[in-house]
C-alpha cells in the first residue's frame, strides 16, 4: 500500500468556477489522463505544456517507484495504458467522486482561512463568512465561486460561503442546533401532505421560526450507461429487470426520493438489486455506473452529463435554502440574497445542465415553496 500525501496551491479564480478540474490534483494521474486522451506521449506533453523528455522521464520513474508498467512501450505504435494504468485511473476517478463533497468543503475551509490575508482589509465587509450546511449540489459550488467575486454597488464586497456538505435532514438539524446560518435541502414537487418527505421535513421546520429562500430547480432521474442499453424508464423497470442499482445514504434527499418512488410503484427495498449498496454523492453514483460496477443509480442530470452517461428524467425538484427568521437582516444574508437575485447569477445557473432558477433569492412562506406544507 502506497502512502498518500496531500498538498494545495494558490490559483487565480477562473470566471467559470473550478468545476471542470479535479478537486485534488496528482501529476501522474494528469499525465496518464493526457496519454489516454491523446494516444501518444508527445500529445500528452503538448496538452500539459511540458517537454517530451520530461514526460517520458516521469513515466519511467513512476514505473520504477510503483513496480508496475504504466504503458505498453511499443515503438511506432500509439501509446496505450496497461491494465494496471487503467485501474489506477479508475480508482482515481472513484476516489474523486466519493470524496467530492469533503474535498469541496476542505477547499472552502482553506479559502476562508486565507480570505483575510487576500481581501482588502479596508473594504466594507471584507472577509465576511456565511456558514451553510447543505445537501451536496453542484450549483452551490458555483454559487460559492460567484459570491466570492466583488461586484460594483451596494453589498458588492466578496462574500465567503463556508459550505459543509451533508444530507438534507442533517443540514436542517445543523441549522436548528445553531451550527450554521443557512441550510440547503431538496424536496419533490409531487410529495403529498402525508408523504415520507412531508413526514421527514415537517417536524424540523417551524412557521414563525424559519424562512424559506428559493434557489433552483434541478432534474433528478436515472443515471444509466450511454444509450440506455437496458431500456430503463422508471423505478419499476429497475426492479423488473433486476438492474444493478447503487443507492444513496439514509438522511439524504435523494434517498427520500427513492423511497417515495418505491411507494408510488408499490415496491419494497428488497425488490431492488443493490438497494443496500451506498455511495456518498451523485458523482460517486455516476462513477459506479461509468465503471460498469452498477447499471443504474438515482441522481442529478448534471452528474450524469458530467460523466457522459445517459439520463432518464423522473422529476424536477426544488432545491431550497432555509434560515432562521432572525437571521434575515444580517448583512451576510442580505448580501447573499442580492447575489441570488442578480441576472449574472441566473444566467450562470441556467448554463448548468439540468438546472434552472426557481424563485431565486425570494424569501417566502413555507406553503408557497413546499408543496406538501399544510
Amino acid at each position: 500500500m502506497k502512502q498518500i500525501e496531500l498538498s494545495y496551491s494558490f490559483a487565480a479564480r477562473a470566471s467559470g468556477g473550478a468545476s471542470g478540474h479535479a478537486l485534488l490534483r496528482n501529476p501522474m494521474m494528469d499525465v496518464l489522463h493526457a496519454v489516454r486522451s491523446s494516444g501518444s506521449i508527445s500529445g500528452a506533453a503538448r496538452a500539459l505544456d511540458l517537454s517530451y523528455r520530461h514526460v517520458w522521464g516521469q513515466l519511467k520513474d513512476w514505473e520504477v517507484d510503483l513496480g508496475q508498467p504504466l504503458l505498453f512501450w511499443e515503438r511506432g505504435q500509439a501509446a496505450r495504458l496497461t491494465p494496471f494504468g487503467e485501474r489506477l485511473l479508475m480508482a482515481e476517478r472513484l476516489a474523486q467522486a466519493r470524496l467530492g463533497p469533503q474535498l469541496e468543503g476542505l477547499r472552502a475551509e482553506l479559502e476562508r482561512a486565507f480570505a483575510m490575508a487576500f481581501d482588502d482589509a479596508k473594504s466594507e465587509g471584507a472577509g465576511e463568512v456565511l456558514t451553510l450546511y447543505a445537501s451536496h449540489d453542484h450549483a452551490l459550488t458555483e454559487l460559492q465561486e460567484h459570491a466570492a467575486q466583488a461586484i460594483p454597488g451596494k453589498n458588492g464586497s466578496p462574500l465567503h460561503l463556508d459550505i459543509r456538505f451533508c444530507g438534507s435532514v442533517d443540514a436542517i438539524r445543523a441549522l436548528n442546533e445553531g451550527r450554521c446560518a443557512l441550510a440547503g435541502f431538496h424536496t419533490q414537487p409531487f410529495a403529498a401532505a402525508g408523504s415520507l418527505s412531508a413526514r421527514t421535513y415537517r417536524p424540523l421546520l417551524k412557521p414563525g421560526l424559519h424562512k424559506i429562500i428559493g434557489f433552483a430547480r434541478r432534474a433528478q432521474g436515472l443515471m444509466v450507461a450511454p444509450g440506455n442499453p437496458l431500456r430503463l424508464h422508471d423505478i419499476a423497470d429497475v426492479a423488473r429487470l433486476q438492474a444493478r442499482f447503487v443507492n444513496r445514504a439514509i438522511g439524504t434527499g435523494t434517498r427520500l426520493l427513492l423511497d417515495e418512488l418505491l411507494a408510488q410503484a408499490g415496491l419494497l427495498p428488497e425488490d431492488i438489486a443493490g438497494f443496500s449498496r451506498v455511495e456518498s454523492s451523485h458523482a460517486a453514483v455516476a462513477q459506479a455506473v461509468t465503471s460498469g460496477s452498477a447499471d443504474v443509480g438515482l441522481g442529478t442530470e448534471y452528474a450524469a452529463r458530467s460523466q457522459g452517461l445517459g439520463f432518464v428524467p423522473l422529476t424536477e425538484e426544488r432545491y431550497l435554502l432555509v434560515c432562521l427568521k432572525t437571521a434575515l437582516d444580517q448583512p451576510g444574508v442580505q448580501r447573499l440574497l442580492q447575489r441570488l437575485r442578480s441576472r449574472a447569477w441566473h444566467d450562470r445557473l441556467g448554463s448548468l445542465p439540468g438546472y434552472a432558477a426557481d424563485h431565486c433569492g425570494e424569501v417566502a412562506a413555507m406553503k408557497r415553496l413546499l408543496p406538501w406544507w399544510d
